[in-house]
Parts: C-alpha cells; sequence; structure tokens
C-alpha cells in the first residue's frame, strides 16, 4: 500500500468568530492511500488552537503513519491516541478505500438520496446587525433549529437579538442553541445562563472553560438552561477517564466531534457511555472539508439520532471541494446529481 500526506488551506468566504477568535483560513490534511489500483482519502481536521494534537510535530507524525502504512490500523492506533484527527484520517481513508465507491463509505438512504439529515443553522459571532441578518437568513432558508455563537457582544445586546426572536417565533416555531465557546467567567455564569433561560433555549454549549470540573458540575446541577459539554471532551482518552468525567459533572447533553475526540471509535465511545448515563448527545463537524463532512454525516446517520445535527458548515469556504452535499429546508442532503470534483492542486 502507498499512503502521502497533502496540506490544504481552506479559505471562508467571510470571517467567521467565536470567542476564541475570528478566522479567515483553516488549515487542514488529507491523507491518501492507494492499492491495487483503487484510492481511498481521509482528512485530519485538526483546528489550531482547540485540537489536543495542535502540536508542533504535527507534520512529522502525518509523514510516520504514510511510513508505517503497512503495520495496519490496529498497530498504528496505539500511539495515535493522543492525535485524534490523525486518527481519523486514517480510520477514513482506510474505510474509503476498501468502500467500491472510495466517497460513499457508509451505504444507506442517505447517500441514495431517500433521506436526509436535520441539521442546525450556525450563525457566527460579529456585529448585533450581521448576527440579525444571518438569523434572517437562516429562517428564509427553511431552519427550524439556529444554533448562535455568542460571548463576544455585550451581553445585553446578545439578550436583546435573542427576545428578539423570541417575538417573532416561539419555542415551537424556532429551536435555538446557543454556544458560548467557554467565555463566561465561573463567578458570573450562572446568573447569565439565568438570564438566557428567559429565552426557551434548548441548550448551552459549554458555558465556562474546560477542565473547571466541580464549577461545571455545580452549573450542570443548578443551571435552569441544559448544558452541553463539547470542548470539556477534548483530551480525555481512556474509557475510565471518559466514563468519570461524564459521572462527575452529569450534563444533560454532550456534543461529539470525531476530529477532536479521535474518529468514529472514539466517537463512538462517548456516546456509548453517555447513553449508559442517560445523557443525550449530537454529532458536530469541526470545519472540515466536504471530503471529512461526508465522512461524518453518512457515519451519522446510521446512528439514527433524530436531533438537529450540527453538519451545516460545508458552504463556510470559498475553495471547498465540488461534492454531492447541498443544505436545503434545514436538511442536509445527498444530491446524486451532483459529482465529486477532489483536486488539491487548483
Amino acid at each position: 500500500m502507498k499512503a502521502n500526506y497533502h496540506k490544504f488551506i481552506l479559505k471562508f468566504k467571510r470571517p467567521s468568530g467565536t470567542s476564541r477568535g475570528v478566522m479567515t483560513t483553516k488549515e487542514t490534511w488529507f491523507i491518501i492511500l492507494e492499492k491495487d489500483g483503487k484510492t481511498g482519502i481521509g482528512e485530519c481536521g485538526i483546528l489550531r488552537g482547540l485540537s489536543i494534537d495542535d502540536r508542533a510535530n504535527y507534520e512529522a507524525k502525518l509523514k510516520w503513519v504514510c511510513e508505517n502504512i503497512d503495520n495496519g490500523l490496529e498497530a498504528l492506533s496505539n500511539e495515535l491516541t493522543e492525535w485524534p484527527s490523525i486518527f481519523f484520517g486514517l480510520e477514513m481513508a482506510l474505510k474509503s478505500l476498501e468502500a467500491s465507491n472510495p466517497y460513499v463509505l457508509f451505504p444507506s438512504d442517505f447517500t441514495n438520496g431517500l433521506a436526509n439529515i436535520p441539521i442546525n443553522g450556525l450563525v457566527w459571532m460579529g456585529t448585533e446587525e450581521f448576527m440579525r441578518q444571518q438569523i434572517k437568513e437562516k429562517i428564509e432558508s427553511g431552519f427550524d433549529c439556529i444554533k448562535l455563537k455568542i460571548g463576544a457582544l455585550d451581553f445585553h445586546t446578545e439578550l436583546n437579538i435573542l427576545k428578539s426572536i423570541r417575538k417573532e417565533f416561539s419555542v415551537s416555531d424556532i429551536e435555538l442553541r446557543v454556544d458560548a465557546n467557554g467565555a463566561f467567567a465561573v463567578d458570573e455564569a450562572l446568573m447569565k445562563l439565568k438570564r438566557l433561560s428567559d429565552y426557551q433555549l434548548h441548550s448551552i454549549e459549554q458555558p465556562i472553560k474546560p477542565r473547571q470540573i466541580e464549577a461545571m458540575a455545580q452549573l450542570c446541577a443548578q443551571s435552569p438552561l441544559p448544558i452541553a459539554l463539547d470542548e470539556e471532551l477534548i483530551g480525555v482518552f481512556s474509557h475510565a477517564e471518559k466514563e468519570q468525567l461524564l459521572q462527575t459533572i452529569k450534563p444533560q447533553y454532550i456534543i461529539v466531534k470525531p476530529s477532536l475526540v479521535g474518529g468514529y471509535s472514539g466517537s463512538q465511545e462517548w456516546i456509548d457511555i453517555a447513553e449508559d448515563l442517560h445523557t443525550k448527545w449530537w454529532i458536530t463537524s469541526a470545519l472540515e472539508s466536504n471530503i471529512g463532512l461526508n465522512a461524518i454525516a453518512q457515519w451519522t446517520f446510521t446512528l439514527n439520532n433524530s436531533m438537529p445535527q450540527g453538519l451545516g458548515t460545508g458552504g463556510l469556504f470559498t475553495n471547498n471541494f465540488d461534492s454531492p452535499l447541498k443544505v436545503k429546508n434545514g436538511t442536509l442532503q445527498y444530491d446524486l446529481e451532483k459529482n465529486w470534483n477532489f483536486n488539491l492542486y487548483e
């Protein structure tokens, strides 16, 4: 088997803001496998400043994987526990190589164009006017679940935005989720959660920074607004540690991002533990290209989770790869009339 890796820079159509800063580009890496005339493609979707494997020797580790590809997934996985995005890229590439079509990793009604995946519409941070414009666009395009990034504007301004949505759309019309990306200080978080709960929100993601276990557990116990763990899951590797984290914090939801928690196998472990503890969950992409988004979406469909998933990021980039994936009426669909164009050199 031959294996190579390639770096690719995705370019945002417009700057996209979170409480961690504004992004204009996003680095990603691809593993390309070749064997017996077949090709497999996997994406290593690293998020600089967030991924646990954001390290200086990232490319060196990718090179090592390609040089040792014939050792097989199990042997390589033992060396990739703390490199979740690389493991997922490898897992994806091998699945792609095995498939009759390298882009159809999990054949289903979704890939046959017969079913779709409900998703949330994502509203990025920015000026109040920009956020209101995004919300209007999402509602007009058919979304009934909207997720807003919060924590960068004045809190009163953010409350007013939510108030204006609820004035026009009831909780039965629009499901509202918010994501603070850890922006709230511990001593003010509960007060803010109480204020936010006035607007009948579905949930808030990661209100405070991760690794404040006791504080997060108290929030989950006291908050009138359901809390979803996101960044909290990053860098927790063993089954025992994952189980202890969820047993201690007792969140209402967890959000699973395969690129950040070790691909399909790492994600499934989180889901299994959560379900054992009666904790609900959904899947979210992490700004991958359409290659990674496709692999995540196809797998997500097989999980039969009816909640809106976080899989609407494919349209953010000017230089994404043409694919059958399309967003329509608040769902992710697979359009069989569209073809793939995976070209790293255009």
